[in-house]
């Protein structure tokens, strides 16, 4: 298979570059996986397509501010600040210390000191790791989340070309657990009065919680995608919640995952029967066209970059000349793309 067999034209304009102010007044593409058949409506009409039964599975994973901007400094001559570095937290792997990546990165050597807040908080390069990530150290006075909440920016996409006005709208109305260098976007469409109008209609709310990393939304460089390497990621799914998705299959209701960070979570989770296992571990679960589903049945999801290993995701869930054909008639219909684009619910 190739990668560039997930390649879609898509015009600039058409990127959303800002939230909608009303989270749930989205578009919504609703593409049936066995007919093949497309309809167009607003997401806070998506109860149209639930049904009492089902089990819908957000991740409740919190963006942290992860992006920071600091000075390099010299080792001999401390008051001597050198250019300008950016951090970007990828995985906390022990208290202070992180996987992060460096820009620019040629220079970022083990030993290397970067300081961020006028010497509020220090980082120190231990060592290269994969994909030339660095594992840093960070030395501080008080509780490392405050000082990163003063200091950090929120971590947004690169094709969105400026800063966001409030960090909350880049993050679900459920986050809960912080450590995501991205948010799960297409739970972004969902307010909570909407939340409770599908609780009301006896659809069962699961969470799962996975810590997103920006290995996920790296497009694709190698020319056959078998040969692409996956980042893996944190993932946390309690007792209760692998119960409720259990119970759901169990009954013959649909698993409806809000994201493909859900899919993930409860397919990586799943044993070969589909019964989700709780607890914790880490995935490196790469789903493209061929892949058996063992948990999912129906996925709400936002409309991803060419050549991702997310609309490979989608194809292997809906078939991928469908969700092609899809994606062509969301850019006919101008629907917007990406994070704070609009959304796809494929049933």
């Amino acid at each position: 298979m190739k990668r560039q067999d997930f390649y879609f034209d898509l015009p600039k304009e058409l990127i959303a570059q800002d939230p909608l102010t009303d989270r749930s007044d989205s578009k919504l593409l609703v593409l049936n996986k066995s007919t093949g058949e497309i309809t167009h409506n607003k997401f806070y009409k998506i109860t149209q397509y639930l049904q009492k039964g089902d089990c819908l599975v957000l991740n409740n994973t919190k963006v942290i501010p992860a992006r920071l901007i600091g000075e390099r400094v010299s080792e001999t001559e401390p008051e001597k600040t050198g250019a300008k570095v950016e951090l970007l937290l990828l995985k906390r792997r022990e208290n202070n210390i992180w996987e992060v990546l460096v820009k620019p990165g040629k220079k970022a050597r083990p030993g290397m000191i970067i300081q961020f807040g006028n010497g509020l908080l220090t980082a120190k390069i231990l060592e290269v790791v994969e994909e030339g990530n660095r594992l840093v150290q960070f030395f501080y006075q008080g509780i490392f989340e405050e000082i990163l909440d003063k200091l950090g920016q929120m971590p947004l996409p690169p094709y969105i070309t400026h800063e966001l006005k409030d960090r909350n709208r880049y993050q679900t109305v459920y986050a809960k657990y912080e450590g995501s260098a991205a948010a799960p976007t297409a739970g972004l469409h969902f307010t909570e009065e909407l939340l409770e109008e599908i609780k009301t209609m006896g659809v069962t709310i699961a969470t799962v919680t996975l810590h997103v990393g920006l290995g996920t939304f790296r497009p694709v460089k190698e020319e056959n995608i078998l040969d692409h390497h996956m980042h893996t990621e944190h993932y946390q799914i309690l007792e209760k919640e692998a119960e409720k998705i259990n119970t759901t299959k169990r009954n013959k209701g649909r698993i409806i995952c809000v994201g493909t960070t859900s899919c993930r979570t409860v397919e990586a989770a799943a044993d070969e029967s589909g019964i989700v296992q709780a607890g914790s571990g880490d995935t490196n679960i790469f789903i493209y066209p061929g892949y058996q589903f063992r948990v999912l049945d129906c996925l709400i999801t936002n409309f991803h970059l060419p050549e991702s290993t997310l609309l490979m995701l989608v194809s292997a869930l809906a078939g991928r000349e469908q969700v092609l054909e899809a994606y062509r008639e969301a850019v006919k219909e101008k629907y917007r793309f990406f994070s704070f684009g609009d959304a796809m619910f494929i049933v």
